[in-house]
């Protein structure tokens, strides 16, 4: 597993355009990109699926665990890691800093949601 650069970190912390594509059934052909939100908290990659485990594109990230993402000009090969615990009331805290303004926040920061917490690694 490759880390993401400073540089890359920066870039998706600032950015509210990022897109990811979990691989298909045969594990190399990306899905549909999927324009989500995401999080960087100690250097680390989060997203969340809004419709909760439900999500189509969430499911497929579990069952591939591997992907494509694109954002802000970074387009990387990924690995995708459910996370659970303690973590999830710091993701919440980027998520209220991020989209502070959006109306979509409450449902970002919902059980639901946090039930469908992926950490997003570089391969």
């Amino acid at each position: 597993m490759t880390a993401w650069t400073p540089e890359q970190i920066e870039a998706i912390r600032s950015t509210d355009d990022f897109h990811i594509a979990p691989y298909r059934d045969d594990g190399t052909t990306p899905g549909t990109p999927t324009r989500i939100w995401s999080v960087v908290v100690d250097g680390e990659v989060y997203v969340r699926a809004y419709n909760g485990t439900a999500s189509r594109w969430h499911r497929a990230a579990l069952r591939q665990g591997a992907g494509r993402i694109s954002a802000d000009g970074i387009d990387a090969e990924v690995t995708f890691t459910p996370v659970s615990g303690p973590i999830n009331d710091r993701i919440d805290q980027a998520y209220e800093q991020k989209y502070a303004d959006s109306p979509y926040l409450p449902p970002m920061i919902s059980d639901r949601t946090r039930a469908a917490t992926v950490r997003v690694d570089r391969k």
